[in-house]
């Protein structure tokens, strides 16, 4: 079956559609090594047989979004391990076409959603998970811009802004995505009803409001518990159709470089979430493919 041949934006309007889980868990459970501060991204460089897997078993759960194996991949970070710029901006742009082949390959139509990670994430210490970085809104955007652009290049269908920590970075990813034109949502990285910068919600879903290219803003890769308020804040901001893509609840241990796993699993209210406004759901960090499968019913049932 083809990709999906209209424009996400207009199958958020008409219903709620399935994103995927995680790609750093299913990886780990294919038996790829993410040791390393390249993360994801190495099994991108080494093995792209596997990324293509782990999309092909997202797809085979139910899900109508893959998104790519970009999140992780920066130009400075790659640099320190021997790959030039035209190495990284190729693999950016495999990524993409990774994600395509397993979504032309599912027997439902699939979208494919170019991640573009916060700086953080290339930092491999856990910044994604504070923001702050001490760069400014300038420089931030001169950071992205080179990897929105080679991932626009590979054509995918949508950008996946995820993990944002910070409105001022959201700010600058903001700007970078009106220089494109190109269609995006925005989701946030939250905890105790602000962003994991310490910002307001409201005002860092007002930025995401005034912005054209954003067709769904909202939150992902923090406690279930956490997206029921960051939704109403954002309902409170706009009309967009809402993201929600949590993680099981775990907390990441950048010293330890492991997850701590809470005792009691945090339940999922996601029809409370779909009347809230949410219309892209899914999982985020330690999310497999069993749960985007039973999270499918729940998804389809509205």
């Amino acid at each position: 079956m083809p990709r999906a041949s209209a424009p996400l934006a207009e199958a958020l309007v008409r219903r709620a559609v399935l994103l995927d889980g995680g790609l750093s868990n299913q990886l780990t459970d294919q038996g790829c090594d993410l040791s390393g501060d390249l993360w994801s991204g190495r099994v991108l460089a080494e093995r792209p047989d596997q990324v293509a897997a782990a999309h092909t078993a997202y797809a085979r759960a139910g899900a109508e979004v893959l998104i790519t194996a970009s999140y992780q991949v920066g130009y400075e970070a790659f640099a320190a391990h021997g790959h030039d710029r035209a190495e990284t901006t190729a693999l950016l742009r495999h990524s993409v076409r990774l994600a395509a082949r397993a979504a032309e390959a599912a027997d439902h139509e699939v979208w494919v959603a170019a991640s573009v990670g916060p700086y953080g994430a290339v930092l491999a210490d856990g910044s994604e998970y504070r923001g702050r970085y001490g760069l400014s809104v300038r420089e931030l955007a001169a950071f992205h811009r080179p990897r929105i652009e080679a991932l626009l290049a590979a054509g995918p269908d949508v950008l996946a802004v995820e993990t944002i920590p910070d409105s001022d970075e959201a700010e600058a990813l903001l700007a970078v995505l009106a220089e494109t034109g190109a269609p995006a949502w925005l989701s946030y990285t939250v905890a105790a009803g602000r962003t994991r910068a310490g910002q307001p919600l409201g005002e860092a879903f007002a930025l995401a409001a005034a912005s054209p290219e954003v067709i769904a803003v909202g939150v992902n890769c923090c406690d279930p518990a956490d997206v029921l308020p960051a939704l109403e804040a954002a309902a409170g901001e706009t009309a967009k159709p809402l993201v929600a893509y949590p993680n099981d609840g775990s907390v990441w241990d950048a010293g330890t470089r492991t997850w701590r796993t809470p005792e009691t699993p945090a339940p999922w209210p996601t029809r409370v979430w779909y009347t809230t406004g949410a219309r892209l759901i899914g999982g985020c960090c330690r999310i497999g493919p069993t749960r985007i499968a039973d999270l499918a019913r729940t998804v389809r049932a509205g």
